[in-house]
Formats: C-alpha cells, structure tokens, sequence
C-alpha cells in the first residue's frame, strides 16, 4: 500500500500538470493588432507539438507501468487520469487537424503578404479554401476560429497594401 499511496502522489502531481496545460491551452491568444495568416498555422503547429510531446510522455513505458500498478490496486485516481488522458488526446487530434487544414491556406500567403494590391486574383480562391475549412473540418468550423482567421487574412491584405502605398 505504501508504493500505491506514492505511486497516486506521482499521478495527483501528472494530474496537475496537466490540467494546467489544458487550461493554458484553452486561454484567449494575446497577439498584435496586425499579425496575418500564418501565425495561425504557426500557432496550432505549435500547439500540436506540445500536445504530441504529452501524448508521447504518456504512452511512455514508464507511465504505463505506473498506470498498470495502480490498476492492480483499483486506484481511485485513475478516472480522473483517464479524464485527462482523453482530453489531451482529443485536443492534439484537434491540433493536428487544424494544422493540416490551415495548411492548404498556406500557398496563399506568400501571394497575400507581397507588396502588389495584385494578390486581388488570388481572393476568390482563398475563400473558396477557407469555406472548404469551414465546412469539412470537424474543429476548426466554429465562430472563434473562423473570425481569427478572417482577421488575419484582412490585417495583411491591409499591412500589404500599406506597404505597397507607401513604396510607390
């Protein structure tokens, strides 16, 4: 019972840490006024990779071992681990879906952030993406998400053609 009572500290600790990431995770983004498009996919590409690193620790053979000790002495702690073990696997699928949608904007904002109000042409199709998005990926397609990411597009359409009137 002693290694079991020290064994649920470590998992009461895990617990812990973890939900502090979630909630970190979960906080409303603080980002400049005029950031574009791409610190969005930076930000989710990020996030992916802290979500996969935690997955990673916890599919470790070191916490299986623990998590199978504590189940041979039906531990209590377990639901809430198992609570929290879903919850990071759904937010590093969410992650990794958002990654892999917002990298089909990706070839757009290379266009978008040139110094020429020419990247006109290539709106129709950015949209035509972003609705797509929308439409298909079963995390990114609510409000929240939706609206920064317009805000990004529309800040370097912006900062774009700011940069292009004050160089001609």
């Amino acid at each position: 019972t002693e290694v079991t009572e020290k064994l649920e500290e470590v998992i009461v600790i895990w617990t812990k840490q973890i939900r502090q990431v979630l909630v970190e995770s979960e906080q409303i983004r603080r980002e400049a006024d005029d950031v574009g498009p791409s610190a969005e996919l930076e930000h989710w590409k990020s996030r992916m990779s802290s979500f996969n690193s935690l997955l990673d620790e916890i599919k470790s053979s070191r916490v299986k071992k623990i998590i199978s000790i504590l189940q041979a002495a039906r531990s209590k702690t377990l639901k809430q681990w198992k609570e929290l073990d879903g919850s990071i696997t759904i937010a590093a699928n969410e992650a990794k879906d958002n990654v892999r949608y917002l990298y089909t904007l990706d070839k757009f904002f290379g266009p978008l952030a040139s110094a020429s109000p020419v990247m006109m042409e290539h709106i129709p199709s950015l949209m035509n993406t972003v609705c797509m998005i929308y439409c298909t990926s079963p995390y990114y397609n609510t409000s929240e998400h939706m609206t920064s990411l317009f805000l990004k597009i529309t800040n370097q359409m912006i900062n774009t053609c700011k940069t292009y009137l004050c160089e001609g």
